[in-house]
This record gives structure tokens, sequence and C-alpha cells, in this order.
């Protein structure tokens, strides 16, 4: 066997084998993270959480003091599982332009427009459901202003406006735990977003280490998987 003809057989396998993984990758986060459990501890029945219903834009950093992790992509509509009672959400919202005219070598294609963290203080009712409403920018320039000066409320399913957002002074609100769920309620082994620690495997680990990278280590992999 010629080296060229072995050279493109690993080069085929390191391929498969790396869109197996954004595929796996992919997966667990359209499945396993449209759910987000905010608290430590196990979790509850759906009956006894409210659900906050976050847009792609929204990225939420953190509930009651207790920092979410990072996920394979921004843009991901999540709901966050939140215990009854008051619970503080710090997020912030980005919204992605694309550039026009010529992009240079090097240079990224798009504007990307972000606030500063906000946060927004939600009494929550069990069972209940909230969602975020504002009026979103038509373009790059109105997205700016609505950076600077970024206003939004949260709502019920009736519409109903339960909290409003403002900048975020830097003081998280303290962590919360759910009490021990029955026996027979769920799999042993600590809850983690909702999936036990038994249930942990590469998967988790890869996501973790995604979320670690910054963009030019997240560019400089996706070259090597896919040249």
């Amino acid at each position: 066997m010629s080296i060229y003809r072995v050279l493109v057989f690993f080069k085929k396998v390191r391929f498969s084998a790396m869109a197996l993984v954004a595929m796996v990758l992919l997966a667990g986060c359209s499945s396993t993270m449209s759910n987000v459990q905010t608290w430590e501890g196990d979790a509850v029945d759906s009956s006894q959480a409210a659900v906050l219903e976050s847009p792609g834009e929204i990225r939420v950093q953190q509930v009651n003091g207790r920092k979410l992790g990072n996920f394979l992509m921004d843009d991901l509509a999540l709901n966050y599982e939140l215990l009854p009672g008051e619970n503080q959400v710090v997020f912030t919202y980005k919204t992605i332009w694309a550039k026009s005219g010529v992009v240079r070598n090097g240079e990224s294609k798009v504007h990307v427009v972000e606030t500063a963290p906000q946060a927004v203080m939600i009494n929550a009712q069990a069972g209940d459901t909230y969602r975020f409403s504002f009026e979103p920018p038509a373009n790059k320039s109105d997205a700016e202003a609505f950076a600077n000066n970024f206003t939004a409320d949260v709502v019920d399913e009736s519409g109903n406006v339960v909290a409003t957002a403002s900048a975020w002074n830097g003081q998280p609100a303290g962590t919360r735990t759910a009490a021990r769920a029955p026996v027979g309620s769920g799999g042993e082994g600590e809850s983690v977003g909702g999936a036990s620690t038994d249930s942990m495997s590469t998967l988790g680990e890869l996501k973790s280490l995604w979320g670690q990278a910054n963009e030019e280590e997240r560019r400089a992999f996706l070259r090597w998987a896919f040249e």
C-alpha cells in the first residue's frame, strides 16, 4: 500500500470520527439540554418546578448565584427549571449581524452585539411557565442602541408582566438546594443539569472542553477536524 493511500485512509477515518463526535454533541445539545436544572440537588417533578423559556439570543449565565455551564452553541433556545420562590436570573442578550462589503483575511464575517449582564428576580410559582418579552431589533444599528439601553420583561402564560430586567449589580443571590427526591422518583447518583452523574461520560467531557476553549481554539479545532 502506498504512503498516499495510507494518508488518505487516516484522513477519512479522522473525518468520520470527528463528524460522529459533532453529531453526538449536537444531538446531546438538542435533547438532553432542552431543559436545564438550575439548582443543586436532586431533580423534582415537573409539577413542583416552574419553567423559564429563553430564546436563542438570551444566554443565562447564572441562577441564584449558581453558574450554568457553557453549551456547544450560543444560540440554543433553552428551558430553565426554577424552584418555587424568588429566583435571580443573570443573563446577556446577544445578536449577530452579517458584515457588508469586503471582509479581510482573518477578519470575522459578522458583527456581534451583546449587552452587559442583566438580572431579573422572578417569584416563580410551581407548575407555571414564564418567558422573556422584548421588542427585537431590526438591524445592527437598532441592536447597538438596544444593547446600550436594554429593557425586557418576564411574562407568564397569560402575558402578564411578573418581573422586569435591569443591569446586574454584580451581587449574586444565594444558591438554592432542592430537597432530596423521594425513593423511587429517579435514578441513583447526584443530579447535574437534569442528568445523574452515573450517566456522565466522554460526551460530558467533550462539552466541558468545548465550553472552556476560546474562539481561536475553536476555529483551530474545526480546521483540524475538517481539513
